[in-house]
């Protein structure tokens, strides 16, 4: 029957879906989403609350998100375990670890976590929009390809980082203990890189919770080791790096399993090098602005922590107190633009225009009310939230004092995770990464720095943060706003073209293995 119909009656019973349901098959053309589009599908010119599709558009985006969440969570933990239990070697054990875990997350992690945004354009649209299912299976190995290219850089900047650190003028057992710490961790890395693009391929296939799992394996995995090799086999400190790496890879592997025996096999044709080293280009210029675009906020914070450690001792206890404390935070707007990224791309790639906007505009609304309940607690905590990291009064009412503008710029920090994601999806990796640039580095940054050193101590690097934060959302939101819908739908399938994928001819309303979940046939299975 037409979807154009206000009568269900006659449409086919449907299935309840389960872990391996296509829940919506691919329209004929970017106008089609208003046309037949398969059993199960509801157009908006359907008898349904135009409410009813935001909520539901919101819960599915909620349902992606959380296990995202908590697998990002749990990938932090691997490292934060690991400075844990060096730290009780010594101080400087503890200082050497922490040091070289944020060189790692200031350089190679920024590739596997935005280089990897990459395969958040191309993979997703490719899902649904390629007329051949293996074209995803063919970008994995080139994200593989491109991205091992990046780490190769990096690690041998991190083989000479003993230089580095000098010049940068760290004590002299950083400099010679990170350097060899970075480099036990340079087979580790590429493990991580490898993770990462492989949660990306499930993650275009509307696959979400693997990486939950695994994680949920080699994140006590990681601890043992951690333990086996610091302690019992008296390695050291070095022993941290090495069990880290081992962690990593187990995960990549793990993940592999899953989805060569339970979930994700089916996009994946078999090893074809030739073909994943064809088109680099496109890719690697995705893959590049996508750490731009990352790495501008990552480094923006990173020089807040440089700034603060020149302000006292007590400012520094603080800062690492509040950049711990948003470092767990973060999770959650960078999980909701994970999950709004994967679902851009897909309904780019089925070219579903009216249904990508509204999607684009609820992981927003999403974002900001996650964002205002996290706000709620941070102010609710505020003076007590100290005391868990440090006993020092003045840390704690410096943290007391620095909290309020932590928690102010949450909506803001959750609407720069959700239309990010939204701007990745769409393959404009670019304007993010200018938006970043324009917001901290020409303006609230340096004016911080300048509030800090000025009277306002630690609380004016917050605000500037505060400040650019808003910039970056706002900015974001208006310019996701004002997107070409159709216009990014043929982007979109020019993108497929130009990296050598089978996404511009037409392709059958009754679908195959692309399918984009609708919004209101999730709520209406797992809900009510």
């Amino acid at each position: 029957m037409p979807s154009g119909s206000s009568s269900r009656t006659a449409s086919p019973p449907r299935t309840p879906p389960d872990e391996s349901t296509s829940l919506l098959s691919k329209p004929k053309s970017i106008h089609s989403s208003s046309t037949d589009d398969g059993p199960g599908y509801l157009s908006d010119t359907a008898t349904v609350p135009n409410l009813r599709l935001w909520l539901a558009e919101i819960w599915l985006l909620t349902r992606n998100a959380i296990p995202v969440i908590i697998a990002y969570t749990l990938q932090n933990s691997l490292q934060t375990i690991s400075v844990l239990i060096v730290g009780r070697l010594s101080p400087e054990a503890l200082a050497t670890a922490a040091f070289s875990y944020m060189f790692a997350m200031s350089s190679a992690w920024l590739i596997a976590l935005g280089g990897t945004t990459a395969l958040d354009t191309l993979a997703s649209s490719s899902f649904t929009g390629s007329s051949n299912k293996h074209d995803l299976g063919i970008l994995l190995q080139r994200g593989i390809a491109v991205l091992s290219g990046f780490y190769a850089v990096v690690a041998v900047i991190w083989w000479f980082s003993e230089h580095i650190f000098r010049l940068l003028g760290q004590e002299e057992y950083i400099c010679v203990q990170s350097a060899m710490f970075l480099r036990c961790l340079i087979p580790g890395g590429l493990g991580y890189v490898w993770f990462e693009a492989m949660k990306k391929y499930l993650q275009a296939q509307e696959i979400y919770r693997p990486g939950t799992y695994v994680l949920l394996i080699t994140s006590p995995l990681n601890a043992l080791l951690n333990w086996l090799f610091i302690y019992k086999l008296n390695i050291g400190i070095y022993g941290a790096p090495l069990a880290t790496g081992i962690s990593y890879w187990a995960s990549f592997l793990l993940l592999v399993a899953y989805a060569a025996l339970v979930r994700g096999r089916e996009c994946w044709g078999g090893l074809a090098p030739r073909q994943a080293l064809r088109h680099l280009g496109p890719f690697s210029r995705l893959a590049l602005l996508g750490v731009v675009h990352v790495g501008t906020e990552w480094w923006a914070f990173e020089i807040v922590a440089l700034a603060a450690g020149r302000l006292g001792t007590i400012p520094l206890a603080a800062q690492s107190v509040i950049m711990t404390a948003d470092q767990i935070i973060n999770t959650v707007p960078f999980g909701l633009g994970v999950a709004a990224s994967a679902r851009i791309g897909n309904l780019l790639g089925a070219k579903r225009v009216v249904e990508a906007s509204r999607s684009a505009h609820c992981a927003a609304v999403l974002s900001m009310v996650a964002g205002a309940l996290i706000l709620a607690v941070l102010m609710g905590v505020k003076g007590v939230f100290g005391r868990i990291f440090n006993d020092d009064e003045r840390v704690v009412r410096l943290v007391a004092e620095v909290m309020p503008y932590v928690a102010l710029f949450q909506i803001a920090d959750g609407l720069n995770g959700s239309c990010g994601g939204v701007l990745r999806g769409q393959g404009r990796q670019w304007v993010g990464a200018a938006v970043n640039l324009v917001s901290y580095y020409c303006g609230a940054l340096p004016g911080g720095i300048w509030l800090a050193f000025h009277g306002w101590g630690l609380a004016g690097l917050w605000v500037g943060q505060c400040v650019a934060l808003y910039l970056v959302g706002a900015f974001e939101w208006v310019i996701v706003g004002m997107s070409d819908w159709e216009g990014e739908v043929e982007k979109a399938m020019g993108r497929l073209e130009s990296g050598g994928m089978g996404g511009h001819g037409e392709v059958s309303v009754t679908g195959r293995h692309g399918s984009v979940p609708e919004a209101e046939a999730v709520v209406e299975n797992d809900v009510v």
